[in-house]
């Protein structure tokens, strides 16, 4: 029985350890890679997450789930230390602190600077992790030699590229920075899934 339940454990492991989704399709030029991730509505990505302003800050590891205008976020220390939810979209923000407390944050970047001295770009970052602009309003980018965005400037943001690696099979963003003067996010995406 023990010999069952440890094979059954290192199935469950290795399930979770090769979530594949699926693969994206060729994005030649910027035209097509824009479209093509602008309109992928159902995707996560796992990494790392460092946030400052000041003398405030944290940081830990991410996990996102984007599911059309919604995301499901969590954040956590080391070893699971001082775990975060946050579930987001158009309407609002909603974090869940580790200690069972939930607040609403109808303006989040407003209400996140208010409340915990720093701000994240929380209705862009969707899409600048894809490495595409927010569609919504206007952004100045720089592309790299290979036709991919290396800066892009947004809603009061600076957003630099610094790397890229595989994720569904084409590359994706690696490493993100994102400055507005008073904040700044960098994050490592480790592994990309697409659904």
């Amino acid at each position: 029985m023990g010999r069952l339940a440890v094979a059954a454990l290192a199935l469950l492991i290795a399930g979770c350890a090769t979530e594949r989704g699926v693969a994206l399709p060729e994005m030649n030029d910027w035209a097509s890679r824009q479209a093509t991730l602008i309109g992928i509505t159902d995707w996560s990505f796992s990494g790392r997450i460092a946030v400052s302003a000041a003398d405030e800050g944290f940081n830990g590891r991410l996990r996102w789930r984007q599911q059309d205008d919604s995301f499901d976020a969590s954040l956590s220390g080391p070893l699971g230390a001082g775990a975060v939810r946050i579930e987001g979209s158009s309407r609002g923000l909603t974090v869940f602190d580790g200690d069972g407390v939930v607040t609403a944050l109808n303006d989040p970047e407003v209400d996140l600077k208010v409340r915990y001295g720093w701000t994240i770009p929380v209705e862009s970052l969707r899409y600048w992790v894809l490495g595409v602009p927010d569609p919504r309003q206007p952004a100045d980018l720089d592309f790299a030699e290979d036709g991919r965005v290396s800066q892009l400037v947004q809603g009061g943001w600076t957003a630099e590229i610094s790397q890229y690696r595989e994720g569904g099979g084409q590359l994706m963003p690696r490493r993100i920075t994102a400055e507005n003067g008073e904040s700044r996010v960098r994050l490592v995406i480790d592994n990309w899934v697409f659904y």
